[in-house]
């Protein structure tokens, strides 16, 4: 009594409030993991890439620089050979120099535009190339006083007397005690074409300055609007002549800027990288942003199983405490059965004793009968008749007091061979009273060629009545007729109960075995009749299906394993 009054008091609110603390629950502890791996693995992430990107720029930067000065190397290599290579008097004649140009500009594409041989006093004596620089005097020329200061010389860019922009490489030669500069102008277009390629991402670009700030190669507009900037990274402490330097800066309007410089003809010149940090850690933002959006769908997900998982046990709960309410009353109903269980032993020992006994006076009587017809006294055939009926409905009385008896007795799930047309015959016959009050009419087909199977009577007994009990049920208000089958299948002996009631609904098909499930009103049924028989015969080795649509009537097909097909396959 207490459980059912604690149950009833779990109203909506109760199970309200425990879905809701389940939720919160379960999503204070999914979230904290999901939280910090959220939190720590972008930053990781962030770190580890940011590394990783900061060396892949100063392998490449690396990679340009030494491929720039491996240029200029060759350039100034292949100016000294000619200086080096032949007599002198023969660069100081123009058709020479115009074939050792040639030869140049054949094994060298794109190298060399012009050559020249400058004397002491800086005039140029002899020249090869498309422009007229014979007797140009460069004197006050500032590379011009270098390379007589040097074996070689590398100049900067300049626009010089041709106007446009280009740079001269240079090999001072010794000639009768005088100083001579062998000269020769490099293609700015293929030198800066190894610039240009430098390119990554959308904004990554690079060019070459020089320790002034001045631009040795050709430049985007971003290049022009940072100059303050990258000249403020060459002249400051952080750049070294030696090594690669990384540096990220922030411009006026809060813009971050990365550079990669390296520098290049011996501290001259700086390689300068220069990209958006936006665009360098793009894959960063990316990953920040998608695990942002994971975040979201992880708490979304989270919060949704939470929820769903959450009345999922609830309504297990739930049903778990209507199922306790039905357990207490199931205890009830059984200790109900029970005596009445003993009751009906105990009325039917009772009845049994004074039938035994009428029907023993009754055949007493009808020999006396025979004696007296004798005399021919009157209305003997009727006494006759009279006994005959006392004799034939005590002997019904004995057997339904005897099939009684062995259901109230029989509960012992003892295994045995029996005769299942006997055992279903024995069913029927309990049933028939009930059935002629609903108005049913039970049909029996049974099988000549039934085997004997192996199984405990009471339990078959038990199957095959409540089976019919609920083919009763169903037509208790219409009427009706039920078919009982018996045949064999192949390894198996299979009952068929058939009714033409209202049949099941296709929804309600696949729950009909499951315990506590019912159809019937409230009072009526437990919902543990099916799912018993269920049990029963699948413990035996068998099976138990069902055909039925709405308004067709049922059919339950009951298959038992035949013991002889099991001894064959062991």
């Amino acid at each position: 009594m207490s459980d059912r009054t604690n149950s009833s008091t779990h109203g909506l609110g109760y199970y309200k409030s425990l879905t809701r603390n389940m939720v919160v629950i379960m999503l204070v502890v999914s979230m904290m993991p999901l939280v910090l791996i959220s939190g720590i693995l972008p930053y990781y992430f962030h770190v580890s890439y940011q590394e990783k990107a900061v060396d892949h720029l100063k392998v490449l930067v690396k990679k340009h620089q030494q491929n720039i000065d491996r240029f200029l190397t060759l350039k100034l290599a292949d100016l000294r050979v000619v200086s080096r290579l032949f007599p002198f008097e023969q660069l100081l004649e123009e058709p020479f120099l115009k074939e050792c140009l040639s030869i140049l500009q054949q094994e060298y594409k794109h190298s060399f535009v012009d050559i020249g041989v400058v004397d002491e006093k800086g005039v140029q004596v002899s020249y090869a190339g498309p422009f007229k620089l014979r007797e140009v005097d460069y004197s006050r020329a500032d590379w011009f006083k270098k390379a007589l200061e040097n074996e070689s010389y590398i100049s900067d860019v300049f626009p010089g007397i041709r106007g446009i922009p280009h740079f001269i490489v240079t090999s001072l030669v010794n000639y009768r005690g005088a100083k001579w500069v062998v000269r020769a102008t490099v293609d700015f277009e293929a030198f800066n074409s190894l610039v240009e390629s430098i390119r990554i991402g959308k904004t990554g670009f690079a060019f070459i300055v020089n320790k002034g700030g001045e631009f040795q190669t050709k430049t985007r507009h971003e290049a022009l609007a940072s100059q303050g900037a990258y000249r403020s990274l060459i002249f400051g402490e952080a750049i070294t002549d030696e090594e690669i330097t990384f540096l990220e800066l922030s411009s006026e309007g809060g813009k971050e800027t990365i550079y990669v410089v390296a520098p290049l003809k011996n501290g001259e010149w700086y390689l300068v990288y220069q990209q958006d940090a936006s665009d360098a850690y793009a894959v960063v933002e990316r990953a920040r942003w998608l695990s942002l959006l994971i975040f979201i769908i992880g708490i979304l997900a989270v919060g949704f199983v939470s929820m769903l998982m959450a009345r999922r046990m609830v309504r297990k709960i739930k049903e778990s405490d209507q199922q306790k309410e039905m357990m207490n009353e199931q205890v009830i109903e059984a200790g109900k059965l029970a005596s009445l269980g003993e009751l009906a032993a105990g009325i039917a020992h009772e009845i049994n004793n004074p039938v035994a006994i009428m029907v023993e006076e009754a055949g007493w009587m009808e020999d006396l009968l025979k004696e007296e017809q004798q005399a021919h006294f009157e209305n003997a055939d009727e006494f006759a008749r009279s006994l005959n009926q006392i004799k034939v409905q005590g002997h019904r009385c004995k057997q339904i007091t005897h099939k009684l008896l062995s259901f109230a007795r029989k509960t012992d799930p003892t295994v045995k061979n029996v005769n299942l047309n006997e055992l279903i015959e024995d069913v029927v016959a309990l049933s028939e009273q009930r059935a002629r009050y609903t108005a049913v009419k039970i049909n029996l087909h049974l099988g000549g060629d039934i085997p004997t199977v192996t199984v405990s009577p009471s339990e078959i007994q038990q199957v095959m009545l409540n089976l019919i009990n609920n083919a009763l049920d169903a037509m208790e208000k219409t009427g009706g007729t039920i078919d009982i089958t018996s045949r064999v299948d192949g390894s198996f002996v299979v009952v068929d109960v058939a009714d033409n009631g209202p049949g099941i609904a296709k929804a309600n098909l696949t729950r009909i075995f499951d315990p506590f499930y019912t159809t019937k009103p409230v009072g009526k049924g437990t919902g543990l009749g099916l799912s018993i028989c269920y049990g029963i015969v699948k413990k035996m080795g068998g099976d138990i299906t069902v055909n039925s649509a709405k308004g067709v009537g049922a059919t339950f097909h009951v298959h038992i394993p035949w013991p002889n097909e099991k001894k064959g396959s062991e």
